[in-house]
């Protein structure tokens, strides 16, 4: 019995000291499939994060038998991803649009006129304000005007945002409260006027009139808007947002709502390129914390192509009349270029019509002479001409958004010809040339979910798997490279290729858990598949 005791705390001796010399962490994520994105493409079994960063990767063998965490994650042979970016969005309109009229997925304008009433019936506002109709997806694929809105709120202002943000709707006593008038005129814009009557839609620089007599949101309104935005992309695992397009204010509340960890989104926020934005950040330098990244300005090239804004060489085919329009003069927009090319900032700058990318192209190249590795990055990219696409090869960076590609092309071709659709969301063409390309969604333009990027960029086809064989498939992207595009590459493009975008040693523990391996699966399952739990810093968020 003497023995016994002797060999049992002996044992207890030895299990005592193995666990003594176990260096402890917060937390093991083992048994799973682990897409780390690294250099390689290589894949583990599982990782140890202390501290919100992996400390270490390898098989589940290797991790438990070094290190004792305070807990466990069994992924039972789930797929676990690096957290997901969506290299351009608007958080924040999102956020702003979740309080107001939801016009998406409208079929028509009587069900838009629906949704309006029914909103007032239950809120009452003195001032209604929505968002997301798209007159393409209605049988009458004309603007439609005000006098319905007229006649139902004569004394209520009524705001109804396009969904690309690039027109508006507004009734009559929105139209009177901004002094707008069937003469008024406005560069870079358009109040559209038939028979000498203001129809209630304007374009691009004109909406600036109307958002001038519209309601600043309270504080809690905007700090609720922000909450409520970082819930929904927590959802999809999306764990960093490039945020495209903030004023000031905007940013410095993000800012004080991470610091007082009421938000966990990590933020790369683009200042608007307003004058004073470009004045006080320039001056100010490049703002760095954990969650928050401010080094870059969002300039707007032109507007959109489904409602004609966005500047084209020739006309639009559909309106032989009809170019769109730059939204800045050129020598303004090569003055703001050169400004912030004298600062470390970055300039990305919303291009979508094939002139507007001539334009800005050339400017990045004139102004970033002898300037290496400055990361500009053209938003959309989404008109091209053939001589423009060597431009990439100069370190300008795309950022761009296969679900427009999905949701224009069944009217983009009337918009632009058959010749002009060829080089149009050439997004195999254009990586090609850069070496890497950013992938987003543009929300609430389009829908947040991330998978529905992946599904648009590898397939190239509609929920309704339209069409068959995809759209303008040599221009699709491989699962690596969406995977990437979508992780890595555009960690990359806002300078934090060493803190995220993988799942490597000394990066922040952003990740997420899927139970089916979205690089593998049927690819027309993926639109529909969710993570099951979602992490940032190695915090649980979902």
């Amino acid at each position: 019995m003497k023995v016994l005791k002797t060999i049992a705390f002996f044992l207890l001796f030895i299990l005592s000291s193995c666990i003594k010399n176990k260096e402890s962490v917060d937390l093991i994520i083992a048994n799973a499939k682990i897409y780390t994105v690294n250099e390689t493409f290589q894949l583990v079994e599982a990782f140890a994060i202390k501290d919100g960063k992996i400390i270490a990767v390898g098989t589940s063998k290797e991790i438990k038998e070094k290190y004792q965490a305070k807990e466990t994650i069994d992924a039972k042979n789930q797929f676990v991803y690096p957290g997901f970016y969506d290299a351009h969005a608007h958080l924040y309109r999102l956020g702003i649009t979740m309080q107001t009229v939801n016009l998406r997925d409208t079929k028509s304008y009587d069900e838009v006129i629906a949704r309006v009433i029914a909103f007032q019936n239950k809120k009452k506002v003195d001032f209604i304000e929505g968002r997301g109709w798209d007159q393409n997806d209605w049988e009458n694929k004309e603007f439609p005007s005000r006098e319905k809105l007229d006649s139902l709120f004569p004394e209520t202002p009524v705001v109804l945002t396009r969904i690309d943000g690039h027109a508006m709707l507004v009734n009559g006593k929105a139209l009177e409260l901004a002094g707008i008038t069937p003469v008024t005129k406005i560069e870079g814009g358009q109040i559209e006027v038939i028979a000498g009557k203001t129809t209630g839609i304007l374009v691009d620089n004109a909406m600036e009139l109307i958002k001038a007599i519209t309601p600043e949101p309270n504080l809690k309104t905007k700090i609720q808007a922000l909450k409520d935005a970082q819930q929904t992309v927590f959802n999809y695992g999306i764990t960093t947002i490039n945020e495209a397009g903030l004023e000031r204010d905007i940013i410095e509340l993000i800012d004080s709502l991470q610091k007082a960890n009421q938000l966990d989104l990590n933020v790369y926020a683009m200042a608007l390129a307003s004058k004073e934005n470009l004045d006080y950040y320039t001056q100010k330098g490049i703002y760095k914390t954990d969650k928050l990244n401010v080094r870059s300005f969002k300039f707007m090239g032109d507007g959109a192509l489904g409602s004609r804004g966005a500047c084209l060489h020739l006309p639009y085919s559909d309106k032989p009349k009809q170019f769109g329009a730059l939204l800045t003069p050129i020598d303004e927009t090569r003055r703001i270029a050169q400004q912030i090319a004298n600062s470390d900032y970055q300039m990305n700058a919303h291009a979508i019509g094939d002139s507007t990318n001539t334009v800005l192209l050339k400017i990045y190249k004139e102004v970033l002479k002898n300037k290496p590795n400055r990361r500009w990055k053209i938003e959309h990219a989404q008109i091209m001409q053939e001589q423009d696409f060597d431009y990439f090869t100069l370190g300008i960076i795309p950022s761009v958004q296969p679900t427009h590609a999905t949701s224009d092309m069944y009217w983009a071709e009337d918009r632009v010809g058959a010749d002009r659709i060829k080089n149009s969301y050439a997004y195999k063409k254009i990586l090609d040339k850069a070496g890497l390309i950013a992938l987003g969604t543009d929300f609430p333009i389009e829908e947040v979910n991330p998978m529905l990027t992946f599904y648009a960029a590898v397939a190239r086809k509609d929920l309704k798997n339209y069409p068959e064989n995809g759209f303008q498939m040599e221009n699709a992207l491989t699962r690596e490279q969406t995977l990437k595009g979508m992780t890595i590459w555009a960690a990359y493009s806002n300078f934090e290729e060493k803190e995220k975008g993988s799942l490597e040693i000394g990066k922040w523990a952003d990740f997420t858990i899927f139970s089916e391996d979205i690089m593998t699966m049927d690819i027309d399952k993926v639109p529909y598949t969710l993570p099951t739990q979602v992490f940032v810093k190695g915090k649980k968020v979902k």
